[in-house]
């Protein structure tokens, strides 16, 4: 899928009438693995482009596009990190395999010569194509990006001085990062005393983090089955500790609160924020997720890790169906959205993605905002969170329930945290954004502890709001 813009463009090239359907397919699979293949890398100019299995799902061509501040060719090394995710197939491979499955199916036998013709111009003049490629603009430098039009116009919208950057973090092979069940043992002890022993590497990040310098199967990571670490991505392990650092020191402004709190994880499937909250203190959290058998995955998680919580499959929208009438005094709201922020992870988000997409799940999430705010104590925080750079989904959207709520006070947290930077940074109440890209709009900030990280991560939204009455 990193590689179904440009596929899609050379099909353009190279075919002057659009074939049926499933020749586009196939042609767009093979172009896709073609592009940059390990086994006959072409020249230099190349480089830019970023390599990763094709998929021969029907897509419409993307529009024009250029993008905002630096072009792809620009960052050939950062490009380029995941070739090793390119199945290592001969030209003549392409050739054969892709020909004998046209010949093999009904409605393409007839396709057969021209899926051998398409295929075998693009291998002979490779070279000549990648540089046409790099130098059509726009339509050329879109394709490098492997983004429909529509998608790159709106993160030029929402992050002009980003966009690109942020393209190209969607085209890298993400890093397979841990988490280290705090009520076992330190990330420092897990890495140093139990991963080395294993033969695994690794580097710290964050507070309970390590990221694998080599992915691996879980069953290979030492003590998996008993629940001394978790996978999760550094920036998903931001959640936890920001809810419970929030609700600690608004403790410590007012009257002491009493132990355990009342935590309300919605939307909690898999269930690894949930089993993060439980690993850092003993809080009654109640999990929740509308579908039943993504609870069952919590169910399974806490299991693993040996911990307890209240679990429900119910919609967080509708409390009546759910909600015991006792306010809680902190929410986690993990909101469904676009997952544009983990495209790393899932290439194919942006192909099966549809514009009006952000507008539907962005009133989804104004949906739950407004059924469980008045859920929360005063005095209570909700941490609104999504895997996503839209900021139709973040900051936009706080913005305005921030508006409608005079008794919602915004306290520092990072706000959009983009794929493409990496960082060392202070969450502060005078500086509550990670990245020169957040919008730090609030102007309601109260001390509270200094948290500062080093890491990469995927894409993300924070949002703390404390209840003021």
């Amino acid at each position: 899928m990193r590689n179904l813009g440009v596929a899609q463009w050379l099909l353009g090239q190279l075919v002057q009438r659009k074939p049926p359907a499933p020749v586009q397919a196939l042609l767009c699979s093979a172009l896709a693995l073609a592009w940059q293949s390990p086994v006959h890398k072409p020249a230099e100019p190349e480089a830019c482009t970023n390599t990763g299995s094709g998929n021969g799902k029907q897509l419409a061509q993307p529009a024009a596009a250029t993008p905002s501040t630096t072009t792809p060719t620009a960052h050939a090394s950062s490009a380029t990190s995941a070739t090793s995710a390119l199945p290592e197939y001969t030209d003549f491979t392409l050739v054969s395999q892709a020909v004998e499955a046209a010949k093999r199916h009904p409605q393409m036998q007839h396709q057969a010569s021209l899926v051998n013709a398409c295929l075998r111009r693009f291998l002979r003049e490779r070279a000549l194509w990648l540089q046409r490629c790099q130098q059509a603009s726009p339509q050329g430098q879109t394709a490098l990006l492997n983004l429909p039009n529509w998608w790159l116009k709106q993160l030029q919208h929402d992050h002009p001085n980003n966009a690109t950057e942020i393209a190209l973090a969607g085209q890298q092979q993400a890093p397979m990062t841990l988490r280290v069940n705090a009520r076992h043992m330190s990330a420092h002890t897990y890495l140093h005393t139990h991963l080395q022993a294993a033969g695994l590497s690794g580097a710290l990040t964050g507070s309970a983090g390590i990221v694998l310098h080599q992915p691996c199967a879980v069953q290979h990571l030492p003590g998996f089955a008993q629940g001394w670490v978790s996978v999760q991505d550094a920036g998903a392990q931001l959640a936890a500790p920001l809810l419970l650092d929030a609700l600690s020191a608004r403790a410590s402004q007012h009257a002491a609160q009493p132990a355990p709190l009342r935590l309300l994880d919605a939307c909690a499937a898999p269930g690894g924020k949930t089993a993060h909250l439980l690993e850092l203190a003993n809080h009654a959290v109640t999990a929740l997720d509308i579908d039943a058998q993504r609870s069952q995955r919590v169910v399974e998680t806490l299991q693993r890790l040996g911990l307890q919580a209240s679990l429900h499959t119910a919609d967080a929208a509708t409390p009546d169906d759910w909600w015991d009438g006792k306010p809680f005094d902190g929410i986690l709201l993990d909101a469904p959205c676009t997952a544009s922020g983990i495209v790393r992870r899932h290439p194919d988000i942006v192909w099966l993605r549809r514009p009006q997409d952000i507008a539907g799940l962005a009133a989804q999430q104004h949906r739950l905002l407004e059924a469980l705010w008045p859920l929360l104590a005063v005095g209570g925080v909700m941490l609104y969170c999504t895997c996503s750079v839209f900021k139709a989904e973040g900051e936009t959207q706080i913005q305005a329930f921030c508006a409608r709520h005079r008794n919602a006070k915004r306290l520092p947290a990072p706000g959009h945290l983009l794929p493409a930077l990496r960082f060392t940074h202070k969450i502060t109440p005078e500086n509550h954004a990670l990245n020169a890209d957040n919008s730090a709009s609030s102007a309601n900030t109260a001390q509270s502890p200094s948290i500062t990280h080093t890491f990469e991560h995927d894409g993300f939204f924070y949002a703390l709001l404390a209840k003021t009455d």
